[in-house]
Order: structure tokens, then sequence, then C-alpha cells
């Protein structure tokens, strides 16, 4: 796939400047197929993880973006809309009851034109940079697709782009490219059925271990968004989620 706004983006309008302002380094860059369908998936440190990976992939790459990026109100809204349909990202409700059979099928359609799918299995930004559990979203689709999964850790982002900024500091951001899982060859050297629920469990805590080590920071074994939740509501950290306890 080759989107002009994209490329635009990318080569003209902002990559540029992230790349004096930010001075983003990549390794791995090469595990990345250079063609044919390819699962990329990260951790999310930041909303500018979306801007740093695809500004260093050499590929585009086609993230589901919430559904509140495209309708939110107002001029900011209208332009955050513009700019997300422009580069070609798909909406997605994650509130509704058929929300993860829509990501599969979305999903699945840009993975049979030949396209990378991006995903963020953690569902939400970490809240404090550690890696949390993952929702098996992603392993759903590898193993009902059997397309490779490219395990991608984002470092330093979230210093340069903390929840609640927009304009990113000038801190030096980088990623770190595994090698691609075979989904059905990961499940078969265990003797795991791909169709089972329980296969998609363990391959997605097995991944999000896989992206912790990658990045050099402690795995959580809660969901982000339960800890986000409970830190809204003034209760703390919830069992099992406060620092100190990770695995």
């Amino acid at each position: 796939m080759h989107n002009k706004w994209y490329w635009a983006f990318k080569h003209i309008f902002f990559g540029p400047a992230l790349r004096v302002w930010n001075r983003p380094w990549s390794e791995g860059m090469d595990n990345i197929p250079a063609e044919g369908p390819a699962i990329v998936a990260s951790n999310h440190q930041a909303v500018m993880d979306s801007f740093f990976f695809p500004l260093m992939c050499p590929r585009q790459i086609i993230f589901l973006a919430k559904s509140e990026y495209f309708t939110t109100p107002g001029p900011v809204g209208r332009a955050q809309a513009w700019f997300f349909s422009s580069v070609g990202q798909v909406p997605v409700v994650r509130t509704s009851e058929s929300a993860a059979d829509d990501m599969a099928a979305t999903a699945k359609e840009i993975l049979d034109r030949g396209d990378v799918f991006g995903i963020y299995p953690e569902g939400t930004r970490s809240p404090d940079g550690r890696i949390y559990k993952g929702r098996t979203g992603m392993a759903r689709v590898a193993m009902e697709t059997g397309y490779p999964v490219v395990p991608i850790a984002m470092v330093g982002t979230r210093d340069a782009n903390p929840i609640g900024t927009w304009i990113p500091r000038p801190v030096k951001v980088g990623m770190r490219v595994g090698e691609p899982i075979d989904p059905h060859a990961w499940a078969a050297e265990r003797g795991l059925d791909p169709a089972e629920h329980a296969t998609q469990r363990a391959f997605t805590d097995d991944f999000m271990h896989t992206l912790a080590r990658l990045a050099g920071k402690p795995y959580v074994d809660v969901y982000a968004s339960d800890v986000k939740a409970s830190l809204a509501a003034g209760h703390g950290y919830p069992d099992g989620a406060q620092p100190g306890n990770s695995q």
C-alpha cells in the first residue's frame, strides 16, 4: 500500500522535523518482511508511538485507531479526523459488543491484501512505562491467519510525549524490532490448537514478556485499562499492579 499523504507526512511535513527533534534510532528493522502481510505489535508508551515507528519503518503500517480520534467535535477534532483518515488509519469502536469481531475482520482485510497491520496489544497507553497484560485480539488475528507477528519495543517515547502533552519534547527515542514469530509454529511446538482461545491467551502472555525483554521494562500481569480506572477513581494501584510487584 502507498498512501500519498502518508508519504508526504513522513518525508516532508513531520518526518524531517522529528528526526532532528527526537533523533530516533532503531535496531533490527530488517526483521520486518520486505513484502507480504505481517503483523507488527508494539508496547504502547505514547500517542507519538504511531508517528515515531512509521517514521523509521520502510513499509507503510495501517493501525486501527480508536473511533474517538474520528468523532471529536470542534476544529481540533476535525483536523485530527482528517489526519488519521488521510494516512490510512481505520477507526474502531472499542466499546461495542462486536468490537472484537470487527477488529479481527478489518485486520484480516488489511493483511489479505498484503499490507502491514499494526496493533498495540495492551489496548491503551501504559500508565507508568511498564509493560502490561495484553488483550488477545492480536493473537486471534495471528492464529486465524497464520501471518507472522513482529514484536516492536518503543523506547523513550513516554519521556518525549508524556500523557496529556501534544508537542513532543526534545528527548531521543528508539525502537527495537524482534524476530518475526510464526504463530502456528509457536502453537505446534507446544502442542496447542491455534483455534482455541486458551492458545491465544498463552501466545499473548508469551508475546508480552518478549516485549518486556526487548524494552527492558518490567511486566505487569494486569490490564493497563484496569489500572487507569483504579487510579482515576482514587483507589490507587489494584492488587498485583503496585510498583515493585512486576514480573
